[in-house]
């Protein structure tokens, strides 16, 4: 669902600029989500990107424990195990990656892409 033009935010902003920064990668995102969510109460396109980031970075870094709890498990079996799990991280990082840019680009235009199961739940907290 697209917006017709960027709105400004309570963080001095356009909101497609805020969703966007929503999704950078790395801890800027998570931070900036953080942010938006305590101050911003007017727009609920931003309240739904900050949402949808916030669990996708959860689910980002469950991932990433979970890759690391079984690289342990794999190297206590055998060194050879753990380091085919490698090439299986780096698909898996390149993806995340990857759809961060794509839901980058989608908030810059003002849309709304809600991700599978993240997205239904983002809608429903920004609504409230």
């Amino acid at each position: 669902m697209a917006s017709p033009t960027p709105s400004k935010t309570q963080l001095g902003i356009d909101s497609n600029l805020a969703g966007l920064l929503c999704y950078a990668p790395c801890c800027l995102g998570f931070v900036v989500s953080i942010v938006a969510l305590i101050v911003e109460k007017q727009s609920r396109f931003l309240k739904f990107h900050a949402f949808q980031s916030l669990l996708l970075h959860g689910v980002g870094f469950l991932i990433m424990v979970a890759f690391m709890v079984a690289g342990m498990v794999l190297s206590a079996v055998s060194g050879v195990l753990s380091m085919l799990l490698f090439p299986v991280q780096i698909v898996v990082g390149a993806g995340f990656i990857a759809l961060l840019v794509f839901l980058m680009v989608k908030a810059y235009n003002n849309e709304e892409f809600p991700l599978p199961t993240l997205g239904d739940l983002a809608k429903n907290w920004a609504s409230q």
